[in-house]
């Protein structure tokens, strides 16, 4: 399987698909997913899952991200039903990683969509001055002085919707009833358990959490290709075992993932005559 570009998504296609991956990756590396999350999204394609993987580049304004996320997502998906090369009635999954999660949870919570459930990893809602490097410092230097020239200009900028905003649509809209929600053990920015509340209150039984081994960038981890030298020193052996944790930690999300969507294939009637 080779990845293609497709009216500005990125196919991964096995020849009899299960299902559909909708993959929505992280801030600033949401642009390019077939690099940044090759060896997670390769792996679900091996598992039988088509990867339509949705790349954007991040903006203050998320709901017009979302919007045309959702729009490419469609019209591509649309396309490859109608020439057949994906049947019309496989289950769609929609697998996120951090800002890419909200992307998704916006997704659910303003357009009429079909998902068999969503797959959110390491859940970020930050507001802007913590989302982006010393924003938090250069605002208040530089509001006075914007002021002095036009007084109506305000520079004190939020994501749209806030973050607060934010759950209040999946509180009141979000129609995706089933949810794996993914939280990595060291990461020090999942905010995992606010987006847990609130579809525990809308879809009581519906919500899985599986805590994991790993960081916020485990879902990034790469094919490291460690060559040895001659004589195995101990940057050698420190270098394998980190190619051991990566996989490791990896692996376990992607077994995690795969059981959990876990889709019933369709049934061969020629096979059980």
């Amino acid at each position: 399987m080779n990845w293609q570009e497709y009216s500005g998504n990125w196919l991964l296609l096995p020849p009899r698909p299960i299902a559909v991956v909708h993959f929505l990756g992280g801030a600033f590396i949401a642009a390019a997913p077939q690099v940044t999350y090759r060896l997670l999204l390769e792996a679900f394609a091996q598992a039988g899952y088509a990867v339509i993987a949705t790349p954007f580049i991040n903006t203050f304004d998320h709901e017009a991200i979302a919007e045309e996320v959702c729009r490419k997502f469609s019209s591509t998906l649309g396309q490859l039903q109608r020439n057949g090369t994906l049947a019309a009635d496989l289950p769609i999954y929609g697998v996120g990683h951090s800002m890419g999660c909200k992307v998704h949870v916006l997704i659910g919570s303003t357009f009429e969509i079909e998902r068999a459930g969503n797959v959110l990893m390491a859940f970020n809602n930050y507001p802007a001055k913590q989302s982006i490097p010393f924003l938090d410092q250069v605002i208040p230097n530089l509001n006075p002085l914007v002021k002095q020239i036009s007084p109506d200009i305000d520079l004190d900028v939020e994501f749209s919707p806030s973050p607060e905003q934010t759950l209040k649509l999946a509180n009141d809209y979000y129609c995706v009833e089933r949810n794996l929600l993914v939280k990595f053990r060291s990461d020090n920015i999942d905010q995992t358990k606010s987006l847990a509340q609130v579809l525990e209150r809308r879809f009581p039984g519906g919500v899985n959490i599986a805590r994991l081994k790993g960081n916020h960038l485990t879902p990034v981890a790469q094919d490291v290709q460690w060559q040895a030298s001659q004589e195995f020193s101990p940057l050698d052996a420190i270098g394998q075992w980190m190619k051991q944790e990566f996989y490791r930690d990896i692996g376990v999300l992607k077994d995690e993932v795969l059981s959990w969507m876990n889709p019933r294939p369709p049934i061969n009637l020629k096979s059980v005559r």
